[in-house]
């Protein structure tokens, strides 16, 4: 559910709780498979993704984290969640992944990521563009969460951007000027469940992502 923040009207607004899901089956290899090219289908645990082999893990891990974003909302909605392979693989069927003739993949793609779970989760979900932080926050401020479009590199705020969007990250509210947000390849536990002042979030933020509504329809 979201809460308010009574005494700081329209400046607080978050949802709790959101339990995080990362798009890697071990959360503690993500350093690894980030920065000292570790093989993410060497992960042990990769049969909890819902993967019916090592080889599909492999595959299709790395192009997960909107599904471990849904399978947040999800979670919080419901309590539980479709395991992430079968989420993608819904998504995939219904056009949200395109697999392309040199093997490489196309997607998220959102207009179909939208229709599915819709469908198939009973989800109010909207594509939305050109967004600032103000517009994210008035999005949270309605009761909505937005999966966000980030360079993947804001687990590493310490540094300088090094661009926007391709990623996506789970935004779930604010508080006092910061973004709070889960990361599905957070490197630390800090990074997974993370916050950021609204301007540095921006300065990893491509403006775009889906906006959901964390209730059945």
């Amino acid at each position: 559910m979201a809460t308010r923040c009574g005494a700081c009207e329209n400046t607080s607004t978050l949802h709790e709780p959101v339990t995080p899901v990362t798009q890697y089956a071990t959360p503690e290899l993500i350093n690894a498979i980030a920065y000292e090219g570790h093989d993410p289908g060497a992960d042990p645990a990769w049969a909890v993704s819902g993967a019916v082999s090592r080889e599909e893990y492999a595959r299709w891990c790395r192009h997960a984290c909107g599904m471990a974003c849904l399978r947040m909302v999800l979670t919080h909605r419901d309590g539980d969640a479709p395991p992430l392979l079968e989420l993608l693989h819904g998504v995939r069927k219904a056009g949200g992944y395109v697999e392309q003739a040199d093997g490489s993949v196309k997607g998220l793609i959102y207009a179909p990521f939208v229709e599915y779970v819709r469908d198939t989760h009973r989800l109010d979900a909207h594509v939305r563009t050109g967004m600032d932080t103000a517009a994210l926050t008035q999005e949270l401020d309605a009761g909505r969460m937005v999966i966000a479009s980030v360079h993947k590199e804001i687990r590493r705020p310490e540094r300088p951007a090094p661009g926007r969007g391709g990623h996506l990250v789970l935004v779930i509210g604010h508080h006092d000027g910061m973004v709070h947000f889960r990361n599905p390849s957070g490197h630390r536990p800090d990074t997974v469940t993370a916050h950021l002042p609204a301007e540095r979030f921006a300065e990893f933020f491509a403006g775009r992502g889906i906006v959901v509504t964390p209730a059945r329809r």
